[in-house]
């Protein structure tokens, strides 16, 4: 028997953690944070965690590292403050992109993380919309792998728009695609992306499908550099397409990318709130739905060890 329900938030997720406590109609559990002058991060638990049921709600962006140190070093001082059960709760999982050896001698980092959580001290693992869904099998301990499909196809589905297509930005996201495609009675087209190396911008070829004179809405995971989504776009327009829409779990917009998607003059770009957005990201056709109301209820059915699957619609 678990005992009473604690949760903490990383720095990087304190404003998706008051969310939660809000939706839970519980407080935030306190801590003290401070970084000394030689760059060493210091955590001190200050509530009583004693026997009790606790979420740490960290997710990855920039300073990743820092951020990833950070998780590690609470959870192991909880462990240490004698809790019963810690579940690590990263809305965007670190490295989830280096998740397998396919050049010589790299590493494999995203399995390596899943090892220092284990060793940490977490007992459990909560994260949304794994970039690459074999992440699960680096662990030895329960991974609840959540979805933003949902939240996401509600949003499109309500907007209830005329000749639309689905579109894959790659054959990779080709199945996940055709689940949209299913739920929202349309058809599916796919865009024959490739990447070059480590490049993080991809090349659209050509793609599968009839889009002209069509609404089109593409679908992703995660949106890094923007890259891919501007080329998308542009093929899509070239097309002959109509109004684009975007829509994806993870705003992570780094380097260029805010420049990228104002440039590509996309009708709606849908996102959710796992990554903190830059303040200054300017794109006026940005939407940002919550996840908050999503991790709340999945963190109350674990800690009533009730069913997480039951939440999401069957793909």
């Amino acid at each position: 028997m678990v005992g009473e329900l604690k949760i903490f938030a990383g720095r990087a997720s304190e404003n998706l953690a008051e969310k939660i406590c809000i939706h839970l109609a519980m407080p935030l559990g306190t801590r003290t944070v401070k970084q000394f002058s030689n760059d060493n991060t210091f955590v001190m638990i200050t509530d009583n965690v004693r026997e009790c049921d606790v979420f740490v709600i960290q997710t990855s962006c920039p300073p990743v590292d820092h951020n990833l140190m950070e998780l590690l070093i609470t959870i192991d001082a909880l462990r240490r403050a004698s809790a019963k059960r810690i579940t690590a709760v990263l809305p965007l999982y670190p490295y989830a992109r280096s998740d397998k050896k396919d050049q010589p001698r790299i590493p494999i980092t995203a399995r390596l993380v899943a090892d220092l959580l284990t060793t940490a001290g977490a007992d459990r693992i909560i994260t949304i919309d794994l970039h690459s869904p074999q992440i699960q099998g680096f662990f030895t301990i329960p991974l609840d792998h959540l979805t933003a499909a949902d939240l996401l196809y509600s949003y499109i589905a309500e907007k209830n728009i005329s000749d639309l297509v689905v579109v894959a930005t790659d054959a990779g996201f080709a199945k996940e695609a055709s689940v949209y495609a299913r739920w929202l009675n349309v058809p599916l087209a796919i865009m024959d992306k490739r990447r070059n190396g480590n490049d993080d911008q991809a090349t659209v070829h050509h793609f599968i499908g009839n889009v002209t004179g069509k609404n089109v809405v593409i679908f992703d995971d995660e949106i890094d550099t923007g890259g891919t989504i501007k080329e998308t776009v542009k093929a899509l327009r070239k097309a002959g397409a109509k109004d684009v829409y975007i829509g994806c779990t993870h705003a992570v917009f780094s380097g260029p990318a805010v420049d990228r998607l104002r440039e590509c003059h996309a009708t709606e770009l849908i996102v959710t709130d796992t990554v903190p957005l830059p303040q200054n990201h300017s794109l006026e056709c940005l939407t940002v739905l919550s996840v908050a109301p999503m991790l709340a209820e999945a963190i109350k059915r674990i800690h009533d060890g009730e069913s997480v699957s039951t939440l999401f619609k069957k793909k």
